[in-house]
């Protein structure tokens, strides 16, 4: 999430992204850090465009290569199949939602998992009236609704999704300090985990990234400020929660997703990243560098799709300024 500074982008201050994750507005300075790169070039495939005046705000995929991405101000999701031109999968308002944020396609259970949020505290009217914070469930085929589960407290933001191989869905929370667990056949959210260490910060912004590593445990990131976490897993039932030592210092830690046997992660400062992680150590190489407000990342083969979402162009003090093409970028992914 970025905005203009004297004509390059940056990340939004603290209570500018505080106001979009958490519908209130505060000021802050980003920071910006000098980084190498671990030498993974573009991919030769070009960029997906995708449909105009619509901000994304996170995509997934499927294994036949297909994207899918919400859309922050329009709602709904649109699906592009390989080679294909965008089509709207899920109508926006659709079941009820508004704002479209996180979305998860598990193809085992035929299922695409949708964040749904209020946004008109910030502006953002969404299409439809409902209220609160939401994970929604269509058909990933049809785009046809199948589920509506309320996040439970007061100051819930539904953030992002990731999906165990029992078919567990979590969901990461960035008004409050809470993991939520949709079990399979559940008719409610529940509350998986929740510590002090994963509390949204005075004037910053909570739980935002959220995947399951290959050793089975759940990590999150918090976005303000930018941490990195481990939930224990065991048998089912979280564990203790063990903030992770950077390599070096995050700035504005997003979405993130398993790859190999660690993550992908995107920085709002424009950053993807390939995340290791050694015990209680986690080792940040940046893959690609100068993305224009990065949100969310998906794996397709040996490439990435990063989402550009400019939301400072909506929510932030480029507002009315034209964006330019909203589009998904490759980028080779390393072995």
């Amino acid at each position: 999430m970025t905005k203009q500074d004297g004509g390059a982008e940056r990340p939004l201050a603290q209570g500018e992204l505080l106001k979009v994750r958490r519908a209130s507005v505060l000021g802050a300075a980003a920071i910006f850090f000098s980084l190498g790169t671990i030498g993974a070039a573009c991919a030769e495939t070009a960029p997906v465009g995708l449909p105009d005046k619509s901000f994304p705000e996170s995509v997934t995929s499927t294994s036949d290569g297909a994207l899918y991405v919400g859309s922050f101000n329009l709602g709904g999701v649109t699906k592009i199949a390989p080679g294909g031109k965008p089509e709207q999968l899920v109508k926006p308002g659709a079941g009820g939602s508004r704002s479209t944020l996180g979305v998860l396609a598990d193809e085992k259970s035929g299922t695409l998992y949708v964040c749904s949020n209020d946004l008109s505290g910030v502006g953002v009217a969404g299409p439809s009236d409902a209220k609160g914070a939401w994970l929604k469930t269509f058909d990933l085929k049809s785009g046809a609704p199948k589920g509506s589960f309320a996040l439970s407290e007061p100051k819930s933001f539904c953030n992002d999704i990731v999906v165990s191989s029992d078919g567990t869905a979590y969901v990461s929370d960035s008004g409050a300090p809470i993991v939520h667990a949709l079990r399979p056949g559940g008719t409610a959210l529940t509350s998986f985990a929740t510590d002090p260490l994963l509390a949204p910060a005075k004037d910053g912004v909570g739980l935002d990234g959220i995947a399951i590593g290959a050793d089975g445990n759940i990590y999150v990131t918090t976005f303000i400020p930018a941490k990195l976490f481990k939930v224990a897993v065991k048998d089912g039932k979280a564990g203790a929660v063990t903030e992770l030592k950077p390599s070096r210092p995050l700035d504005h830690a997003d979405a993130m997703r398993a790859f190999g046997s660690g993550f992908l992660l995107i920085e709002g400062n424009g950053k993807l990243d390939k995340v290791t992680v050694k015990g209680d150590d986690a080792e940040i190489d940046t893959i690609k560098d100068g993305f224009t407000g990065p949100v969310s990342v998906t794996e397709v083969g040996d490439t990435g799709w990063v989402a550009e979402g400019k939301l400072s162009y909506i929510i932030g003090p480029d507002k009315g300024k034209d964006p330019g093409q909203f589009k998904l970028t490759p980028v080779t992914l390393p072995k």
